[in-house]
């Protein structure tokens, strides 16, 4: 078997096909699936099931897996690395951190581990998929596929009222201050941002760490941009009614936005390959970095700031309770 993938958020408009591509074309692999709600209320899962019913051959499984509760995510990569261990599983070939949250209409929204909800939703839950599961890769390594946006440069997002950034008390990006002005689309968009702005500036640390560690010298973390998607039905849940109505029309315009505007639009279904390219190493297999869409880029000033990225380092491993006995990977950044 070539190994273990796990996909967060696999009932999502990018997951779905991508999973569907996943299946069609490397079907030696072991998939997990996770998703908020595996019941058969959930609309969305019900869509996934019925894209998977194809391949019923396939190594493949749907797992609950709430990641606004670190502890629900803890466990979860426990059991992960317990089957592998236990050779119930194989080796994790790759992690697809692909769930995330916003929240465009209401004001800051926090989990039941006192965090803003976007941030540990997109961000923390995945450093502790990611930190203890790396040490149930196979002699391969694995590939760790984060997700960012265009919208982690500051002026790059036309949703953008307020520009990204990694305050220098980075608390705040854990637990803000009410927001001043009040103004849910225009801050909510900001803490989806701060968070896409903290994944690329803690895959630079990730990698930092990994080759400092021969053991994981085959294994490499990229964070890609999948391009602006007018089919994802991002643009419709937790969005005010005008965004919701635009989504339609941009999807009718999607082709000439994509000639004459934004080169990076495209179909969910598109980014899923790309996805699905990258996690398997068959698109830069061995490279580390940001990516837009399939080519290699660069980020954001400030997610290059390799100071930024040791803070945001060793403040993560505190927001999620992560130490040297949870992971194999160097805690000490240095």
């Amino acid at each position: 078997m070539a190994g273990t993938i796990i996909i967060t958020g696999a009932n999502s408009s990018l997951a779905i096909p991508a999973v569907v591509y996943l299946l069609t074309n490397y079907p030696d692999y072991t998939v997990i699936l996770t998703v908020r709600d595996d019941s058969t209320n959930d609309i969305n899962t019900g869509r996934l099931r019925r894209a998977i019913e194809p391949f019923a051959d396939a190594l493949l499984s749907i797992r609950q897996l709430d990641l606004a509760r670190l502890s629900a995510v803890h466990e979860f990569a426990a059991l992960i690395s317990a089957d592998i261990l236990a050779k119930k599983l194989p080796p994790l070939a790759a992690l697809v951190c692909n769930a995330y949250y916003w929240n465009l209409k209401q004001g800051t929204q926090m989990t039941e581990d006192g965090y803003e909800k976007s941030f540990q939703v997109s961000h923390l839950a995945h450093v502790v998929l990611t930190l203890r599961l790396l040490g149930s890769s196979g002699p391969q390594g694995a590939r760790i596929v984060l997700f960012s946006s265009d919208a982690h440069m500051p002026g790059k997002n036309g949703l953008e009222k307020y520009p990204p950034a990694l305050p220098d008390d980075l608390e705040l990006l854990v637990k803000p201050t009410a927001d001043d002005p009040p103004d849910d689309f225009g801050h909510g968009f900001q803490r989806y941002a701060n968070s896409k702005l903290a994944i690329v500036s803690w895959m630079y640390a990730l990698n930092h760490q990994l080759l400092k560690d021969p053991r994981f010298s085959k294994t490499t973390a990229v964070a890609i941009n999948p391009g602006n998607l007018p089919d994802s039905r991002a643009l419709r849940v937790n969005t005010p009614s005008w965004l919701y109505y635009m989504s339609f029309l941009i999807r009718v315009l999607r082709a000439l936005l994509h000639y004459f505007v934004d080169p990076t639009m495209r179909t969910a279904a598109m980014a899923g390959v790309d996805v699905i390219d990258l996690a398997t190493n068959k698109a830069h297999s061995g490279e580390r970095g940001y990516f837009t869409l399939l080519k290699k880029d660069v980020s954001s000033p400030e997610s290059q700031d390799q100071t930024k990225q040791q803070r945001l380092w060793e403040k993560s491993l505190v927001w999620t309770g992560i130490s040297s006995q949870d992971t194999v990977v160097r805690t000490v950044y240095d």
